[in-house]
């Protein structure tokens, strides 16, 4: 996964900086039907019973981390057209992307199907 312009600069600032940053109270996961980039200029999913999944993440080992529970969107109730990539968020609406990637597979989400990233399936890793 790719960090984004806005994290790292962020933590440019707070390591070698003078400015502080806070780790988000939450994590979550948005959908994408195009690479959102480090600048976060892909148009994530909308409508149809999408919405952004609250992600954990275990414990750091090596430079990697991953998720450590299930991620289930909800059931769609019509397209979300053909999911590619994913980002890594700091709310449930709005706010920052952190990281983004691209899925090792895309997914055409129609009415009725669910979309889920099981344990262990979301890697971010830093090198």
């Amino acid at each position: 996964m790719s960090m984004s312009n806005y994290l790292e600069n962020a933590l440019l600032n707070h390591v070698l900086g003078s400015t502080s940053y806070t780790k988000p109270t939450a994590l979550y996961v948005a959908l994408y039907t195009k690479n959102p980039t480090d600048d976060d200029t892909a148009t994530e999913v909308s409508g149809s019973g999408y919405a952004r999944r609250k992600v954990t993440f275990g414990t750091a080992s090596n430079g990697s981390i991953s998720n450590s529970a299930d991620i289930t969107f909800p059931v769609a109730t019509g397209s979300w057209g053909t999911v590619s990539h994913i980002g890594i968020r700091d709310a449930s609406t709005g706010g920052n992307l952190l990281f983004s990637g691209a899925l090792s597979s895309s997914q055409t989400i129609v009415a009725n199907n669910q979309l889920i990233i099981k344990a262990g399936q979301l890697t971010i890793t830093l090198d």
